[in-house]
């Protein structure tokens, strides 16, 4: 079952003795969905997820930054954390500047067709066990969107 969380005040997440930790700060561009892919998908290998967890989580990053790319203003970060154990536990977190002003935004999404857009939210909602967003301008001023995936 995938439930949604918002939270307002972003509390940092500790992270255990026995987890995998990775960040990646992107470019605000295009290319920025296909370099998250390309950091991540060796670390992920190493981490011991089989070739199934790993597509799953390549998918949901894609989305996720594809989403801040557009959407978003920089910068743009993607964390992900990993259970040490090998269970396949995922936590996909990708960090943006907030909304874009409508006014001023360059969406080079929107000048697509259609049908290349528009489904990110129902494929990662599809894929996680859980989603949600957590933000608090007070503190970092920064939006963190975030999906957990469990083994299967």
């Amino acid at each position: 079952m995938t439930a949604s969380t918002i939270s307002r005040s972003r509390q940092p997440r500790p992270v255990p003795a026995r987890e995998y930790v990775f960040g990646l700060l992107l470019e605000h561009e295009p290319h920025a969905p296909a370099t998250a892919r390309h950091a991540a998908r060796p670390i992920l290998a190493s981490w011991g997820l089989d070739e199934d967890q790993i597509y799953d989580t390549l998918l949901i990053i894609s989305e996720l930054v594809t989403n801040a790319v557009t959407h978003a203003l920089p910068p743009v970060a993607l964390h992900l954390h990993a259970a040490a154990d090998n269970t396949g536990h995922v936590q996909i977190h990708v960090s943006d500047g907030g909304p874009r002003p409508t006014a001023t935004a360059a969406n080079w999404a929107a000048a697509r067709p259609d049908d290349e857009h528009g489904r990110g939210d129902t494929i990662i909602t599809a894929l996680a066990h859980h989603t949600g967003t957590d933000s608090d301008p007070g503190i970092d001023g920064l939006i963190d969107r975030w999906a957990d995936l469990k083994a299967a």
